[in-house]
């Protein structure tokens, strides 16, 4: 496959069960074989796209020393601000070209789920920052919902399957910058090459150059989406739960040509994980002669767990 298929939720909401069926068939398909697709039809809308994008390049033009003062030590990175170079790819040595915040879960109907996770952290300075992120966070959060309602039909699965999973999940909303470019980056991307850790990854900002994606045959192909479309991507637990049969692709940022280095970019990837005691066995209807079980047993929390310290997050 060398692009990414576009696919419309609004063919999933719909009464007519043979749009419903489509958009079933189309994400399911396009989920074996490449792991991405372009959506329309998602609940995000310009007022309230364009208003966060405002807010995250303010928080992104603030001084370094108040953005650092925003990075909260002993939480892995799971809140708050994460400062430039920070993170690394699984397996690379060098630090990505970013800088990025973290928003997660709102959590208001269970004060035991709320305790297993850091607070959200507000910015002072930026009093619509947050406000502007939280109601992102949960149309995010909504239209995830209904692409795993899809899934989950297209794997012979309950549709609901995944609702009690992904309710008050350890779901992450991540503003990411990438500031212009000083000097020649050597070995450096903005993102090297890496899979997803969660279920699936919505991603706002994919409308210019940059975001790449590996086919089956190693071949990188770009992955640009138009101005109403979020890139949809499969994780690794989603890819690990279906032994491999939605298949959790290989992605990278790659850095601009040398006349752009001046520029930044901005991406905001909502990660959408489950709560952490979800089982990612491997399911009995993903498992046959042909496809053995491909991965041990273990839990969302603690796969979660093993990533963040495999990419330099947590000691």
């Amino acid at each position: 496959m060398t692009s990414i298929p576009s696919v419309n939720l609004e063919d999933f909401l719909s009464d007519d069960p043979k749009r419903k069926q489509k958009f079933i068939d189309e994400i399911g398909k396009a989920y074996q074989e490449i792991g991405f697709v372009a959506l329309k039809g998602h609940f995000l809308d310009d007022k309230l796209v364009d208003g966060l994008y405002s807010e995250i390049k303010n928080f992104f033009d603030l001084p370094v020393e108040t953005k650092q003062g925003y990075e909260i030590p002993g939480i892995g990175g799971q809140r708050g601000y994460i400062s430039f170079g920070k993170e690394s790819a699984k397996g690379k040595k060098e630090g990505d070209l970013k800088e990025f915040w973290h928003f997660g879960q709102y959590v208001e109907d269970d004060a035991e789920r709320a305790k297993e996770y850091p607070k959200n952290v507000d910015v002072k300075e930026l009093p619509a920052f947050n406000k502007a992120g939280k109601q992102t966070y949960q149309m995010l959060e909504k239209t995830a919902k209904y692409v795993l309602r899809a899934l989950a039909l297209y794997l012979d699965l309950d549709e609901l399957y995944f609702d009690n999973y992904i309710h008050n999940g350890n779901s992450i909303l991540r503003p990411i910058h990438y500031p212009p470019i000083t000097e020649e980056p050597k070995a450096a991307e903005r993102a090297a090459a890496h899979g997803d850790i969660n279920l699936i990854t919505l991603l706002m900002g994919a409308q210019g150059r940059g975001l790449q994606v590996q086919n089956h045959e190693g071949e990188w192909i770009d992955a640009i989406a138009e101005p109403d479309e979020l890139m949809i991507n499969v994780g690794d637990m989603l890819s690990r739960h279906t032994n491999n049969k939605l298949k959790s692709t290989i992605h990278r940022v790659i850095n601009p040509p040398k006349e752009l280095w001046g520029t930044s970019r901005y991406s905001i990837p909502f990660f959408m994980h489950p709560i952490s005691e979800m089982k990612l066995d491997v399911l009995d209807s993903c498992i046959d002669a042909e496809n053995p079980k491909q991965f041990d047993d273990i839990t969302a929390g603690e796969f979660l767990n093993q990533r963040l310290i495999e990419l330099g997050l947590k000691k």
